[in-house]
């Protein structure tokens, strides 16, 4: 899992492409999900959509992500997905 850009608003997470088609089908449930596990943590960032990228999906929130943040999201998506890719912070 990395972040991109100056803002750090996207947390993007590598994996295989069909692993991603079927998670985006879930999209909406998926961020109802990832918002109620940051906020069992009573962090302030919040996932507002999810999309398919080149290199895996794309999980954009309202701020920057942190650490506690990301690890959170990696732990959901990693109990979908066995085949999840090592995390690397950027």
């Amino acid at each position: 899992m990395t972040t991109k850009g100056s803002s750090r608003k996207q947390v993007i997470i590598p994996i295989n492409n069909n692993i991603a088609k079927e998670f985006i089908k879930d999209s909406s449930l998926h961020i109802v999900n990832i918002n109620q596990a940051l906020k069992a943590i009573k962090s302030s960032t919040i996932a507002n959509f999810i999309q398919v990228e080149d290199k895996g999906i794309v999980i954009t929130t309202n701020n920057v992500s942190s650490d506690s943040d990301l690890q959170k999201i990696k732990k959901y998506v990693s109990s979908l997905s066995s085949n999840a890719d090592k995390v690397s912070l950027a």
